[in-house]
């Protein structure tokens, strides 16, 4: 078994490692956050978006931190700032292994690595430098430690669960504790001890938990605000304010200050509970989420006459809840939503089918086993058979044969006690190909197509075009936009990097994927007028201009001064600004840009 694990997270290696930088910048937002945190300290831990310290990103920098170190380590690159996700998607691989190996057993455990690995929201996330990979990574370890916890009623294990998703909490902020509520009933229901220290016990995970994510938000909070860059997506230079606004109930909501063509009740694709099997997310995540909420009925109906501290039920307390949770708020938020959000659902997933097929199978001799495992991989043949309609372009060979090999087969494992032990291990093989088929063939596909841009989604190349994003696209042009990143040629990069010495900023524009594009072609510091979606009130019109008469900086770039947030409840600062350097300065075109020299 030791040697099947191996082979499993060497596979996963290489799917996620091959050819990593053909993506480019992945996500040029981060990247150009990553090579500030490369150059500056302060940028790194901050998570600036420019190593000058105007404006931050618009998350907690902990993904920032590890992208920023791999840079300094290994310079700045495509392959330093992707392999470390790709990295955390072995890692998630393996700890989804070895939490369910200890409640459900070796096999079962490669099986739900095996799903874990093959989902394409992972292979898009794991390929990619969003902060997504660090939070998944963290979430499967917290449910390792509360497994952990959960065999000996160990406060131990279960404070470093907490400490774990406090942590997660500076990847990703508020959607880290989604999970809370499965782990807590799982340990509140299980563990071998009596009800007080149950509860003291969750007391002290809770307390762990707020001050492993709490500590961050303490210190930017008393770190002079004149002496650290402004917080990014927020409208008051507050980090709290960002958790719980713009990147906290205002997602839930649609409420978002500073958001652009979002709001509450559109924009973001519709709610309710089909959504993930909506065009947007689909193809990311949804192949086996029928399957897996089948996994949970039948699981908690078989263990229901088990004792309080069972582990099997624990574990699906665990992993339902965490699916459960996560499901609703991405099925009903009102607010911004991406499918690459979905590979938050993809360890849930892989560990409910895993034992669930591993467990009916060895039950197969009772009838319900027996149907529920055979109605379980109709399902998914069915799903799967649906989802490859989508791409009628791609592999058009694969939805029927998919559906023909996956009904058969489960219609043959009904029957598969009355089979010799050969045939029905034979019939298995095939039927797990079948259930594995879709999901990593389009698994494969996402990591062989190259992905750039704010908002990649999964799938082959032909799937660019789907609402939301993926592919290659995003790239704006030289000038780029607010989701595309600016491309300057070399005429333009020659420029920026002329006297950088005498000037904090190279250049200033506005939004962050323009200044993103910039700063990464010519090493300087660009900064982004206005945060992310150019909404932000940083800087004001008084402060950008001191920064001019001060000499600090060189250029303002933009073609046709773009500015985004013109249906937005945010900032019109940067509209502002623009406005009063085209009444002050003389423009001149380079490289397809409009650059203003703000040299007094």
């Amino acid at each position: 078994m030791r040697l099947s694990l191996v082979a499993l997270l060497a596979a996963t290696a290489a799917l996620y490692v091959w050819d990593l930088s053909a993506s480019g910048w992945a996500n040029s937002f981060y990247s150009a956050a990553a090579q500030a945190g490369s150059q500056s300290w302060k940028a790194l831990f901050f998570g600036s978006s420019d190593a000058a310290n105007g404006i931050t990103v618009d998350k907690t920098p902990a993904a920032l931190w590890v992208m920023s170190l791999s840079a300094r380590l290994f310079g700045v690159n495509s392959w330093s700032i992707l392999v470390p996700q790709a990295l955390m998607g072995v890692g998630a691989t393996w700890l989804t292994y070895a939490t369910v190996r200890r409640t459900s057993g070796a096999a079962t455990g490669l099986l739900a690595g095996t799903v874990l690995a093959l989902t394409p929201a992972a292979a898009l996330i794991f390929r990619f430098n969003n902060p997504d990979a660090l939070l998944v990574l963290l979430l499967v370890a917290a449910a390792y430690c509360t497994v952990r916890a959960i065999e000996k009623a160990s406060p131990k294990w279960l404070v470093l669960a907490g400490m774990a998703v406090g942590f997660g909490f500076l990847a990703k902020m508020l959607q880290t504790f989604l999970v809370v509520p499965g782990f807590a009933l799982a340990y509140l229901v299980a563990a071998p001890t009596g009800p007080g220290k149950r509860l003291l016990h969750l007391l002290s995970a809770g307390v762990a938990l707020i001050v492993s994510a709490g500590w961050y938000l303490a210190v930017v909070a008393l770190w002079p605000a004149a002496d650290r860059p402004y917080i990014g997506g927020s409208q008051n230079n507050s980090l709290l304010e960002l958790t719980l606004g713009y990147n906290g109930f205002g997602r839930i909501t649609g409420d978002e200050t500073g958001s652009v063509g979002g709001g509450a009740g559109g924009g973001w694709g519709s709610t309710g509970l089909f959504r993930l099997f909506g065009s947007e997310m689909a193809g990311g995540i949804a192949w086996l989420l029928p399957a897996a909420v089948l996994a949970l009925g039948a699981g908690l109906w078989f263990t229901r006459r088990a004792p309080r501290t069972d582990h099997s039920r624990a574990a699906l307390l665990i992993w339902g809840g965490w699916l459960i949770v996560t499901a609703a708020v991405f099925s009903l938020m009102g607010g911004i939503i991406h499918p690459y959000y979905t590979v938050a659902l993809a360890p849930a997933i892989a560990a409910l089918v895993g034992t669930a097929i591993v467990q009916l199978w060895r039950l197969r001799d009772d009838p319900v086993a027996s149907g529920l495992l055979s109605g379980g991989l109709a399902l998914s043949a069915v799903t799967t058979y649906v989802l490859l309609l989508r791409e009628s372009s791609w592999l058009p060979w694969l939805a029927p044969t998919v559906l023909i090999i996956g009904l058969f087969t489960s219609v043959a494992l009904f029957f598969s006690s009355h089979l010799s032990r050969v045939a029905a291990r034979s019939l298995a093989v095939v039927g797990l190909v079948a259930l594995l088929a879709g999901t990593g063939a389009y698994a494969v596909a996402t990591a062989t197509t190259p992905h750039s841009g704010a908002i990649p989604s999964a799938g082959p190349s032909s799937n660019r075009g789907m609402p939301g994003g993926g592919g290659m696209r995003g790239g704006g042009g030289p000038a780029g936009g607010l989701l595309g990143t600016s491309s300057p040629g070399t005429a333009l990069t020659a420029l920026l990097t002329q006297n950088t010495g005498k000037y904090t900023w190279a250049a200033a524009t506005v939004g962050s994927n323009n200044a993103a594009g910039y700063q990464l072609a010519s090493g300087q510091p660009v900064l982004a007028v206005g945060g992310f979606n150019g909404t932000d009130p940083y800087p004001t019109l008084e402060q950008f201009q001191q920064y001019v008469h001060d000499g600090k900086i060189h250029y303002l770039l933009g073609e046709g001064m773009t500015v985004f947030g013109g249906n937005s409840s945010g900032s019109d600062l940067s509209q502002q600004i623009v406005d009063w350097v085209a009444a002050n300065y003389q423009s001149t075109t380079v490289d397809g840009v409009v650059v203003y020299d703000l040299t007094p």
